[in-house]
């Protein structure tokens, strides 16, 4: 088999999501990325944050327009093991089973991840790429 190669850390910038509950979903997202060993970066009012990731009330100034279709975010998780806590701190924190943790061999060999559904029904993802090695934990921007 080929070897590929991908790049993490170059192509987004930020994502934002519009949720219908703020504080709902800041339980639910900070008891996943504390899962994740990922901190809560910041919040005030109306939006709350981690890394890329900003989360914003409707009303919030930060965000225009009406709420849209479900999304799709996949996290990154060091191990199986994180997988595990993510899934099990998503489904006690309002979250909904939409595939528990395990290999997803028709994704490629070495994909561990598990899916769950935010209090908005987002699909939410943690996935480890167990046969990936990783040449840096995370892109250091400094300014």
């Amino acid at each position: 088999m080929a070897q590929k190669e991908r790049h993490k850390g170059r192509l987004i910038d930020h994502i934002g999501l519009v949720v219908r509950d703020l504080p709902a979903s800041k339980a639910f997202y900070t008891a996943v990325f504390n899962a994740l060993k990922i901190p809560i970066g910041g919040s005030d009012d109306k939006n709350f944050w981690a890394d890329e990731l900003f989360i914003s009330a409707p009303g919030s100034a930060e965000v225009q327009g009406e709420l849209t279709g479900r999304i799709h975010l996949a996290f990154q998780a060091e191990d199986q093991a994180m997988v595990n806590a993510f899934y099990q701190a998503a489904m006690a924190h309002g979250g909904r089973d939409n595939g528990p943790p395990g290999e997803r061999l028709a994704y490629h060999p070495g994909y561990y991840a598990a899916f769950v559904l935010d209090p908005d029904g987002n699909n939410i993802e943690a996935v480890s790429r167990t046969r990936a090695e990783r040449s840096a934990a995370s892109v250091r921007i400094t300014y």
